[in-house]
């Protein structure tokens, strides 16, 4: 009975905890407002304020006063409206809106975005926000007015967007709950009134493209040639209007279709049964999918669905809140199996996130984002809007009180959960259409490493040529650095390391790597080098940053510049360094991979071989700085601070073979290798440190000399005594009165015969 009772009490005190618990973290939710509107001064929402009142209402928004004259609110727009981007955390942003409706500052409060990755200051994303300031967003709610674009800052594009569209969709979800007390607002009494519709998950006939396309259950945005060209000429920007598209006017720039498959009747019919039911195994409740295909010479997926798993040239839209579709929320589609349905080059089936708030039966849009490039660096943008309203004969109306949930039916059994969509063998994934149409710039490369992998695999041919050998090198490095770094950017960071990893715990894509032809084929390289010879082939031979260094210590030794070597005790200890920096690399990549890639800045890839030093003075004076140091200690940068080279080494230690030859002298007395290595991987007491080795193949070099080769000078006077020995005028010459000098040479003493064989 005291066990019971014990237990009892211990119950009741946990449940009370967790309790505690629950009403601190809702407390904490609901306070967010108040957590954040201290980083703001009044006047930095609203001009001439000068206090904010206590926050107010859920989500909370707080006065904003002038003495005792109420201007209007503060409020943070990720309380309202979805504002994910790249780094997929919130960017929360204070806004400013008066009580007429008025958005009048913002605030930029946290934020997890890197984007200051590419050089691009906070102050311009918040000056492109900034366009928004004094824009009436009662004729937005009202539908009398189109809601008002932010400008596009090139290279932060999914950034600004996604603070822009949240600023717009805050407000105007705001003004429509009644909160500001004035105009603009929408009757919500009337609106709590009207039946609610629902999807009629009963029905489920199969339908032909056409009859879908007809009855709107398929919706279309084509645009031609010339309606882009157009546009942009009615834009103003008379840079991109003189970038026009080139060739014929009629030519389709993007013909783009959409269709929410979660309604049974669309499902089935382009999905066809299994894929249906599929679909239907993999949803959780309250999540909805649609298809995207498109056509013609625009990509609707873009690149940043590659670089950052983003899909930043479509959004969906609808009732203030706003989505970008992410990889691990796609599932590419070969075809659709509707009868009469068209063959695309690209079909997308994207599943909403469960936590995204998304009505099926209510209007949605698709925006599609269209860019032109108008400089090296420069972009123009425009958007369409695709309109989404579902038929109203797959929807049910009921009275609000006998609400029927729109959720899809979940999995019958575990199993079919498990099951992704599958295509028809014979499809074509968008990565092979990528490495067709790159295939002249994919085969030089290919080329480069198939020669690189001669290289290695007869290097005792070449390396007993000294010059050869140098100038086969030196040619080698060069083209890495113009082609695979300046011209192709195939510049590999510490920053592919922590993807590859992060894929592997959320998600591995093969397509996500594969579209990114250059750099897969670096690191399939890298992965065969890896086994064979460790982390040298990449350091030495592939990295572009490591042969720009190089390159430019030949020019600096050429012209007598003083070169530093440090001595063995401080250069053994500054090699962990770079270990260091890729460990804290590694464990903020496991926290936020945004802030991760900030501080892989560390490395001057990006600035150096990526934007060819075209970027704030601050990133160019750190990596001039870099090379400079390597002006007098060669590859400074690799040997002491390359986290990417740190991260190869590791398992660099897995290699199978030992190519690099030593002599027992070596170390012990010989110190020529040791002396005379690049980059000091070579112990004083002879061995060769594999993880800091860039396989430069000097060593090698020497091995084979000589002249030059302690070892091998006695080997060579050693043969060319048994040779003069065995030669016929020494023969003739031989007795007592001659004699072997330490040269080879044969002379005699006085009264003997002279022999000088050939050396």
């Amino acid at each position: 009975m005291s066990d019971f009772k014990s237990l009892y009490a211990t119950s009741i005190a946990a449940l009370c905890l967790i309790g505690m618990m629950l009403f601190a973290a809702s407390a904490h939710a609901a306070g967010q407002l108040g957590n954040y509107i201290v980083k703001a001064q009044p006047a930095e929402l609203i001009p001439e304020a000068n206090r904010f009142g206590s926050p107010q209402g859920d989500p909370p928004i707080a006065p904003i006063y002038k003495n005792d004259e109420l201007l209007g609110f503060a409020y943070l727009n990720s309380d309202f409206s979805n504002a994910v981007g790249y780094s997929g955390k919130p960017i929360k942003v204070l806004v400013g809106i008066t009580t007429r409706g008025v958005l009048t500052g913002f605030k930029l409060v946290e934020h997890k975005e890197p984007i200051v990755l590419i050089g691009i200051p906070e102050k311009r994303i918040l000056d492109a926000v900034n366009k928004l300031v004094g824009t009436d967003m009662a004729p937005v709610v009202s539908g009398a007015a189109k809601a008002p674009q932010v400008d596009i800052v090139s290279g932060a594009t999914v950034t600004v967007l996604v603070i822009g569209d949240s600023i717009v969709r805050s407000a105007t979800k705001l003004i429509k709950t009644g909160r500001l007390g004035t105009q603009g607002q929408a009757n919500v009494a009337a609106t709590a009134a009207q039946v609610v519709k629902t999807i009629d998950m009963a029905s489920g006939e199969v339908r032909d493209w056409q009859t879908l396309l007809g009855d709107g259950s398929i919706r279309r945005l084509h645009l031609s040639v010339a309606d882009i060209n157009e546009a942009y000429e009615k834009s103003g920007n008379a840079a991109a209007a003189a970038h026009a598209e080139t060739g014929d006017p009629a030519d389709d720039f993007i013909d783009l279709y959409t269709a929410d498959v979660a309604v049974p009747t669309i499902g089935r019919s382009l999905l066809g049964d299994d894929g249906f039911k599929r679909l239907q195994a993999r949803f959780k409740p309250g999540q909805q999918a649609i298809v995207v295909a498109g056509s013609g010479r625009y990509s609707f997926k873009g690149s940043g669905y590659v670089r950052g798993g983003i899909f930043d040239r479509i959004e969906l839209l609808q009732d203030g809140n706003s989505i970008r579709f992410r990889d691990r929320d796609h599932t590419r589609l070969g075809d659709f199996a509707a009868e009469g349905a068209p063959s695309f080059p690209e079909i997308s089936l994207f599943v909403l996130p469960a936590d995204f708030t998304f009505d099926p039966a209510e209007p949605w849009t698709l925006q599609l984002l269209v860019q032109r490039a108008i400089g090296a660096r420069d972009k123009a943008f425009l958007t369409f809007d695709l309109g989404y309203t579902l038929p109203d004969a797959y929807l049910k109306r009921e009275q609000p009180a006998t609400i029927i949930s729109t959720e899809p039916p979940s999995a019958a059994s575990p199993q079919s959960s498990q099951n992704p969509i599958t295509t028809a063998p014979d499809d074509e994934p968008l990565w092979i259409r990528i490495w067709r149409g790159d295939a002249v710039r994919i085969g030089i490369t290919v080329f480069a490493l198939g020669m690189l992998t001669l290289i290695f695999f007869f290097q005792n041919v070449l390396v007993r040529r000294p010059q050869v050998y140098v100038w086969v090198r030196r040619v080698y490095l060069l083209f890495v650095l113009v082609w695979l770094g300046w011209y192709v950017n195939a510049q590999l960071s510490v920053v592919n390391v922590l993807t590859f990893v992060n894929s592997l715990l959320t998600g591995f894509s093969w397509e996500y790597f594969l579209s990114a032809p250059h750099i897969f084929l670096l690191w399939a390289s890298i992965a065969a080098g890896l086994l064979f010879w460790g982390r040298g082939p990449f350091c030495g031979w592939l990295c572009p940053f490591g042969a720009l260094q190089e390159l430019l210590n030949n020019i600096a030794q050429a012209v007598k510049v003083p070169q530093l070597r440090l001595p063995w005790g401080l250069h053994e200890r500054l090699w962990p360094i770079k270990y260091m920096i890729f460990l804290v690399l590694f464990g903020l990549s496991l926290y936020s991979t945004a802030l991760a890639e900030q501080v892989a800045e560390i490395e001057p890839f990006k600035t150096a071989i990526i934007l060819k030093f075209a970027r704030d003075w601050p990133y160019v004076i750190y990596a001039l700085t870099l090379l400079a140091a390597g002006l007098f200690i060669e590859r400074f940068f690799c040997r002491y601070l390359c986290p990417l080279g740190a991260a190869l080494a590791i398992p660099g230690r897995i290699r199978m073979f030992e190519w690099l030859r030593r002599w027992p002298e070596c170390g012990s007395p010989c110190q020529r290798c040791a002396v005379e290595c690049p980059v000091q991987a070579i112990h004083p007491e002879g061995h060769i440190n594999v993880n800091e080795c860039i396989y430069c193949m000097h060593c090698q070099e020497l091995y084979f000399d000589d002249h030059r080769c302690p070892h091998m000078i006695q080997v060579r006077l050693k043969r060319e005594k048994r040779e003069a020995l065995s030669s016929p005028s020494m023969r003739a010459g031989k007795g007592p009165n001659t004699i072997i000098t330490a040269g080879g040479k044969a002379v005699s003493a006085p009264g003997g015969s002279v022999a000088t064989p050939p050396t």
